[in-house]
């Protein structure tokens, strides 16, 4: 899938296009600096061990009803290096169940359209599979990622206090959704040409 997340904010960087794919073997390092940079107060949480992180193919892509994929961008003209800019991992842990873990964004890039496309792969991924529910948590601290959520009609089950901070986990239905969930357009396949 590539994106073109078209800026918002006219006095704001320029992004490159990129494009969302399957993790590879090489991505583990930027990866694994993804997950350090979003962790709150640089801790792992109490409900966390991180080792999904350390081996990506075991933990996603060789399970059965897992994956995980990047957002990177692609090379341009000025010749910019691809970089590593997004990541979302979606694991199986009971039957019909997905689960969305690991969405991350790098800072400069949040507020152009990556966790959007991100969270619209993953559950892409789910319906495909006819997962029937889809679940993810987040810290109460992370009111862009709750956003996020909300916009995909995500809801809020219940909130859990971990290490004194608030946990919000939340589940989609895609049984009762017509569209499956998703915000309801402004992304591209597979194949077509990347946006900037």
């Amino acid at each position: 899938m590539t994106m073109d997340p078209l800026d918002s904010d006219p006095g704001s960087r320029t992004l490159q296009p990129y494009v969302v794919r399957s993790f590879r073997r090489g991505d583990i390092q930027a990866c694994t600096q993804l997950y350090v940079e979003g962790l709150l107060g640089g801790k792992i949480a109490e409900n966390d061990t991180g080792l999904d992180i350390d081996d990506i193919e075991s933990a996603y892509m060789n399970k059965p009803g897992g994956h995980f994929w990047v957002a990177e961008t692609v090379g341009v003209a000025d010749g910019a290096a691809k970089q590593i800019i997004g990541m979302v991992g979606v694991q199986q842990h009971e039957d019909n169940v997905g689960e969305i873990r690991r969405l991350r964004v790098r800072q400069e890039f949040r507020r152009r359209g990556i966790g959007s496309a991100l969270v619209e792969v993953a559950l892409k991924f789910c319906r495909d599979r006819g997962y029937l529910k889809i679940a993810l948590d987040t810290f109460m601290e992370r009111e862009p990622a709750v956003r996020l959520f909300e916009k995909f009609h995500f809801r809020h089950s219940r909130t859990r206090n971990v290490m004194g901070k608030e946990v919000m986990h939340f589940y989609l239905d895609l049984y009762q959704r017509d569209g499956g969930g998703g915000s309801g357009g402004g992304h591209q396949q597979q194949g077509e040409q990347p946006r900037i």
